[in-house]
């Protein structure tokens, strides 16, 4: 979603409710009432900020994009060995998520919005493939073969792990083992 103007305060709360509302208890729960009552505005405020209710929630997923991407980049940043820096999303939704959450806010809005052209399922989408491509990236940096092959599994690894985390499970751990073994496996094979 482009904003024409600087988000007000008002904007803020609302978005930082939005937030809040939208992740606890589904996009398609939340109307536009809750949301403006939550965050102290009118409806008339929410709408001069968003302009609709499919606004909102695009600007809540890009909000929660861009920190997913920049706490991920620290994750693989804080790494100074390429072959370890590719499991690196795992550390980053280890330190990212908690068990008692909702799972993945981007998995729940792909189920909740199938509609394709709905601004907010092109940002759930983006975020996912963004993920592939970086996988990919830091395999191919890596020196690692089937780089693309390799992202592709590392990606329904992190995925699953973030769908399992509703439950009363604790995938993470296996999960980034199985990553990790299966990039040694992939930077071996090149050698």
């Amino acid at each position: 979603m482009e904003r024409a103007r600087p988000m007000t305060a008002a904007g803020h709360r609302i978005l930082e409710a939005a937030e809040e509302l939208f992740y606890e208890r589904g996009l398609t729960a939340v109307g536009v009432d809750l949301v403006a009552e939550r965050s102290g505005v009118t409806k008339r405020t929410l709408y001069n900020q968003f302009g609709s209710k499919d606004n909102l929630v695009a600007a809540y997923l890009s909000a929660r994009d861009e920190r997913w991407r920049a706490h991920v980049r620290a994750a693989v940043d804080a790494h100074d060995d390429q072959v370890a820096a590719v499991t690196a999303p795992f550390d980053a939704l280890r330190t990212w998520s908690t068990p008692d959450g909702r799972g993945c806010a981007f998995i729940n809005a792909l189920a909740e919005l199938p509609d394709p052209a709905h601004p907010a399922h092109r940002i759930a989408t983006d975020q996912k493939l963004w993920l592939l491509r970086l996988f990919e990236q830091l395999a191919t940096a890596a020196g690692c073969v089937r780089p693309a092959a390799l992202a592709r599994r590392l990606l329904v690894l992190h995925e699953g792990t973030l769908a399992t985390r509703p439950l009363p499970l604790d995938t993470g751990e296996d999960s980034a083992a199985l990553a990790r073994e299966l990039v040694r496996a992939a930077a071996q094979s090149s050698s």
